[in-house]
Formats: structure tokens, C-alpha cells, sequence
């Protein structure tokens, strides 16, 4: 199953995909960079830069920077991660940053129910926006 995240909601996609990778499919995310993240951007900014000014580089937490590992962190969090049958579902989902060359010509769903035209408001961050704010290398 190929899952275009473009214009998605980012909690949205997750639980999504979370429940298909539980069943058993195999689940790839294309375009992570164009999924959003609900609420102001101040807001949303200070959130991620809390997170990673937290801990130490050694011991962590280890917060991901990339557009690609962001989303698919927080499918993890949508996952019973700490048991064998989340590990098993965690390893079936893949997150790429554009569309790699050998998904250009397969076809993607996208989730309706999961669309930016269901937020109230127009209150939103993107995730390469997030990502070049927290310090990503992304083009």
C-alpha cells in the first residue's frame, strides 16, 4: 500500500497507517515533507525545539530532524511499540521524502479522512517547514 501525504494531517496519517501496519499490510509513505502539523507555528516551533533541548547527546531523547523520520516517528507513537507485534508492524512501514524512482509509476492513495480541508482553521505548519526550522539539510 503507497499512502501520499501530501496535504494530510500528520496524526491523522499516522493512526492510519499505524492500524493497516498492524493488520499485516505493508505501508509506504511518499511525500512526507508536504504532510502538516495542526496548530500555530509558534506553537508547534517551540514544541519540537523543547524536545530537543531536553536530555543530553548522549543519553537523549533523540529527536529526528528529517521530514521523512519525523513522520515516521510519529507513527510509532501510534503503535504498541514495546511489544512484538508493534516491532513487527513498526518494520513494515517505510517514509521516503519525495517519491523515490521505483514507486514514480505505482499508484498512491491518498486518505480522506485525513485531508487539511477537515481543520476548522487555518492554523498549520508543513513538515519541511518544521524540518529547515529545526536545522534539517533538506533542498
Amino acid at each position: 500500500m503507497i499512502i501520499d501525504a501530501s496535504n494530510l494531517i500528520l496524526g491523522r496519517l499516522a493512526t492510519y497507517v499505524a492500524k493497516q501496519a498492524l493488520l499485516g499490510n505493508d505501508v509506504k509513505v511518499i511525500n512526507c515533507e508536504k504532510a502538516v502539523i495542526s496548530g500555530r507555528k509558534e506553537v508547534v516551533f517551540a514544541d519540537f525545539l523543547h524536545r530537543m533541548s531536553m536530555g543530553s547527546p548522549r543519553k537523549g531523547p533523540y529527536v529526528h530532524r528529517m521530514p521523512d523520520k519525523i513522520v515516521r516517528r510519529a507513527i510509532r507513537g501510534m503503535l504498541p511499540f514495546k511489544k512484538s507485534r508493534g516491532k513487527e508492524a513498526y518494520k513494515k512501514v517505510l517514509c521516503y521524502y519525495g517519491v523515490p524512482e521505483e514507486l514514480k509509476n505505482q499508484k498512491a492513495i491518498t486518505i480522506e479522512s485525513a485531508n487539511i480541508t477537515k481543520l476548522p482553521t487555518l492554523k498549520y505548519v508543513d513538515i519541511y517547514t518544521l524540518s529547515k526550522r529545526l536545522g534539517a539539510k533538506v533542498e
